[in-house]
């Protein structure tokens, strides 16, 4: 049932009070990791635009840092320009048919992500995964135009209040929105203004204006009532019903009882703090030092409110020494430059480490083999963790899963089958998914070896076409490259024949060189 206006914003108050909690916590991560995304100083008053947010940072590390997380996670898993994942018959499809369904999957992973090229993903992937490292990444997937059938857009996590479902999904969205009056039926075509909003249209219409924006399960039917509102008076806009939800929502760890999630900045925040207010204690050392404090003495002579120091400057003094010391002194200052330096150091390695920057060696260093890459890129996904299955299970398959439907829906392919994982399931196929199918190859390849100097008994505890199968699924390969059962039962059917061929052409050779012998033997003696 298509939930009321007052239900929709009671929700959407009682989300937006869980999320205000987080306030303190994502704003310092925004403020010193990610300034240029920070919308918690002054959004709807317009206190972002052009506003200089780098007012208080004294050091770029974390910005650096972050950026690289996101680059690096990117490269990993959504690798831009390239296939990063492969629909694949699920435990329900019967293992001969196996062959034949990847064939026609094949098919459809390749229109599928021929769409995902053609669009922004890689640009709202990059911004997707910036805010994924504060903790919680937030995608809203529409359908587009002819030119771009998909429109990937990364909202950010400011602007979004979301519930969990049972069992940990995000299932209810909210979204305020801030647009200009006359931009409402462009955003959205099928809305209906009322009688305000029409006046703004014609009289004001760059006026902004504040709607509230909701996605909510229907839990009877498992369709998503799609509603966008103008709060204010409590008018309905449009209503859509969605048999999938535009939105992927994804944490990157997230506590027990915690709806948002945490990310490793909230883990590297009091260093990047403290790293902070360190180098902006240093570079004021450093201007005293270039600057100096002096005492002056005001004995009739010089006057310090009027003396300037500045290079060449001669100041007209009492005296030089003397018993009653000098008139004009420098003032010592304290600390110790180089203890900041081995404080400056050890808290840029600990926020690098935090933040995953020192999988890859540095490129001032010597050539890196492949091996040696292969080898990075492990040591990312495992320490990656946790957050890799998340990533996978609330990221790549929720994505993967709207794209498929908005094909659907719109003719470009037809899927009989459910992307549930027994029918299909998204298996991922970008380099750090790949780092432990290579592990698995290896391992099989080394078996192999072993039972092969095992002699003759060895080399049957090993099934060669099972094999090849499993190498094949491990590595992605197309399956219109691979024999399906009944093709290689014709092959070895046609082998056979061959070599039964050869052994009959091979006695009948023998017999003839027989049969001469035999006669020169039968031969009379003279």
């Amino acid at each position: 049932m298509k939930p009321t206006i007052g239900q929709i914003t009671k929700r959407y108050k009682s989300a937006k009070a869980k999320k205000d909690t987080w306030e303190s916590v994502y704003e310092d991560c925004y403020r010193f990791a990610l300034p240029n995304r920070n919308l918690y100083e002054g959004y709807y008053e317009g206190g972002v635009v052009g506003q200089n947010k780098m007012a208080d940072v004294f050091d770029s590390t974390a910005i650096d840092s972050t950026q690289r997380f996101a680059n690096r996670i990117q490269s990993g898993l959504f690798p831009p320009q390239t296939n990063w994942c492969r629909l694949e018959p699920g435990n329900d499809i019967p293992n001969e048919q196996k062959v034949e369904v990847q064939r026609i999957l094949d098919i459809y992973s390749d229109k599928m992500f021929s769409v995902i090229r053609s669009s922004n993903f890689d640009l709202a992937m990059g911004e997707f995964l910036l805010d994924l490292a504060v903790g919680t990444g937030v995608m809203l997937v529409q359908p587009g135009d002819e030119l771009h059938p998909i429109r990937f857009t990364s909202i950010p996590m400011y602007l979004v209040c979301f519930e969990e479902g049972a069992y940990g999904k995000v299932e209810n969205v909210y979204r305020n929105i801030k647009c200009k009056a006359e931009q409402i039926q462009v955003m959205y075509p099928d809305a209906k203004l009322n009688s305000t909003l029409n006046d703004m249209v014609r009289d004001n219409p760059i006026k902004e204006v504040e709607l509230l924006e909701s996605t909510i399960k229907d839990l009877e039917t498992g369709v998503y009532h799609y509603q966008l509102c103008f709060s204010k008076e409590k008018y309905e806009l449009l209503h859509r019903e969605l048999k999938s939800s535009p939105w992927v929502i994804s944490r990157y760890m997230k506590a027990a009882g915690e709806v948002h999630g945490r990310g490793p900045l909230t883990v590297a925040i009091p260093d990047i703090k403290t790293l902070n207010k360190v180098k902006e204690l240093l570079l004021k050392n450093a201007s005293l030092g270039i600057a100096g404090v002096y005492t002056a003495a005001d004995d009739g002579v010089l006057n310090p409110n009027t003396v300037t120091l500045k290079p060449g400057a001669i100041i007209p003094v009492a005296r030089n020494g003397g018993p009653q010391g000098e008139s004009l002194k420098p003032l010592a200052r304290s600390g110790d430059p180089q203890l900041s330096q081995i404080v400056i150091d050890q808290l840029q390695m600990s926020i690098k480490k935090i933040l995953l920057d020192e999988s890859i060696p540095r490129d001032d260093m010597s050539a890196r083999s492949a091996t040696e890459i292969q080898q990075r890129i492990q040591e990312l996904a495992q320490n990656l963790g946790s957050a890799f299955g998340r990533l996978i299970s609330e990221t790549m398959n929720p994505i993967i899963r709207r794209t498929l439907a908005i094909m659907d829906e719109q003719g470009m392919i037809e899927l009989p089958l459910k992307v549930n994982g027994l029918e299909i399931k998204v298996k991922p196929v970008s380099p750090i998914a790949m780092s432990q199918n290579q592990n698995d190859v290896s391992n099989v390849l080394q078996f192999q070896q072993i039972v092969a100097q095992l002699g003759p008994e060895g080399a049957t505890a090993i099934k060669a076409g099972e094999v090849a199968d499993y190498i094949a699924e491990k590595l992605g390969i197309p399956a219109e490259l691979i024999n399906n059962t009944e093709e290689r039962a014709a092959l070895i059917q046609e082998a056979a024949m061959m070599a039964q061929q050869a052994a009959q052409q091979q006695a009948m050779a023998e017999q003839g060189e027989q049969a001469p012998q035999e006669d020169q033997q039968e031969l009379p003696m003279e």
